[in-house]
């Protein structure tokens, strides 16, 4: 993940593999004010800009407010809090019905959704195969696993292995093994959490950012559509592939080009199939998906670097998704946009 900083006047700032273009150029009486605010969750850190002549309220109650949520989200979701919702769900033992919060089971829910559509390529209980294959929490590689390892670890994977009930808030483990990581998911509900709580709070103009996964409100402190960059897929150097003009959509973005390893000549990817346990062999460096929220955004993108563009973007026309797919082509990169994402971004792009 990486490390942001704070934004300031005239920078670019990376965010994952998306770049949020702050260009806050002297005064104008058709500018606002843009107030930032910035600080860590979910292992990595977030950034929020707010385009306003003023405050509501100061800038540490507005903060003060954001990391309570963010404590809440994190009490749910997170396998890194051992008293946390998903921890107590994974450490349980046996096919009992759990008792969860609504959000859990919302969240869940949702995943499921993009689990069942995919045909199992989005999968949250993915983790033990991607912590397998080394790139889990500390990244690890001493050697290849073997079929028999994968195939043990694939007994227990699989997103059938959970029941659910919206009705009672309640979940159950059809496998004793399953384990349920939301990493691919909780950034971008977190997101939407968030822009709903700054909304609420009166404010019409605003970007919120964690960990890449991008929410967008109005328009930006020059009164214009917020400016997002999406990163060439280069493991080398980092530049721009293309900047977004975008308002009142969630954007994510995900790529292979920057988190992989090389053995005996063979590139492995850390996307890794859920389906036959193996890393993704494919031509798809990366992928944007916008959407109405964030949480949509996040997961949908995770699948398409699990499915590749083949597959990828029959799925996203089918489903009408807005989907910019970069593929590897020789020495270049080539881009495939669903009909949806070339209608939000026509004549708003350079």
């Amino acid at each position: 993940m990486s490390l942001l900083k704070h934004p300031a006047k005239n920078v670019i700032f990376l965010a994952g593999f998306l770049i949020f273009l702050s260009l806050l150029n002297g005064c104008d009486s058709q500018h606002k004010s843009a107030f930032t605010l910035s600080g860590e969750t979910m292992g990595t850190t977030y950034h929020i800009t707010i385009a306003a002549d003023q405050l509501n309220e100061t800038q540490e109650s507005l903060k003060k407010a954001i990391d309570s949520r963010l404590v809440e989200i994190n009490q749910s979701f997170s396998t890194y809090i051992g008293s946390s919702e998903v921890s107590v769900f994974n450490d349980s033992k046996g096919q009992q019905w759990h008792k969860k919060s609504k959000e859990f089971i919302n969240v869940l829910a949702h995943a499921q959704q993009i689990s069942d559509i995919t045909e199992g390529a989005y999968d949250i209980t993915v983790g033990p195969l991607v912590n397998l294959w080394g790139f889990g929490p500390t990244f690890n590689v001493d050697e290849i696993p073997t079929e028999v390892q994968i195939k043990e670890v694939l007994a227990s994977v699989g997103y059938q292995n959970i029941a659910y009930n919206l009705d009672t808030l309640e979940i159950k483990k059809l496998n004793d093994k399953v384990y349920i990581d939301f990493s691919s998911i909780a950034k971008g509900y977190a997101v939407d959490e968030i822009a709903e709580l700054i909304e609420l709070r009166g404010y019409s103009n605003f970007m919120v950012e964690i960990g890449g996964e991008m929410r967008l409100r109005g328009k930006n402190a020059q009164n214009t559509l917020w400016r997002i960059a999406i990163e060439k897929p280069d493991s080398k150097n980092r530049s721009i592939h293309r900047v977004l003009k975008v308002s009142d959509t969630a954007i994510a973005t995900s790529g292979d080009y920057r988190n992989f390893f090389e053995k005996d000549g063979v590139r492995f990817s850390h996307t890794i199939n859920p389906t036959n346990g193996q890393p993704v062999q494919h031509k798809l460096a990366s992928v944007t998906v916008l959407a109405e929220n964030s949480m949509k955004a996040d997961a949908w993108a995770t699948a398409f670097m699990v499915l590749g563009h083949k597959k990828g973007y029959d799925l996203a026309v089918y489903n009408r998704l807005a989907v910019l797919f970069l593929v590897k082509d020789g020495d270049g990169i080539r881009e495939i946009a669903t009909p949806e994402f070339t209608l939000m971004t026509q004549g708003l792009s350079s």
